[in-house]
């Protein structure tokens, strides 16, 4: 290097050696209150979020409950539903007739009485 640089060189190192100090410290660290604030908020988040998620819960379990009452009541009305259809086929003339000569009963005209609504 020359000695023209080492000056320059020497000059600047002196310049930041040199630089006054500021005596006045900003001070940027978080005060207690809003650390207790920030805390406090963080527990009320924590406290809501268990909150919903346990009512979320709570829903889910009620809907499934539903869905299988849902599902109970359909099977219900299919064999409610077959039992009619056995009902009408158990309740023909022809069927209630053949059963009837069956069992030995016979027809008599005679004995034949008719209801008016």
């Amino acid at each position: 290097m020359s000695n023209l640089a080492r000056k320059l060189q020497q000059e600047q190192q002196q310049t930041q050696h040199s630089a006054p100090k500021s005596s006045v410290k900003i001070k940027s660290s978080v005060t207690l209150g809003e650390k207790v604030i920030a805390i406090a908020f963080g527990l009320m988040v924590c406290i809501g979020a268990a909150f919903i998620i346990s009512k979320q819960a709570a829903i889910y379990e009620v809907n499934k409950e539903i869905q299988l009452s849902e599902s109970a009541i359909e099977d219900q009305k299919k064999v409610n539903s077959d039992l009619s259809n056995q009902i009408d086929e158990l309740n023909r003339y022809e069927r209630i007739w053949a059963k009837a000569k069956e069992l030995g009963l016979t027809l008599n005209e005679k004995n034949i009485k008719v209801v008016q609504d």
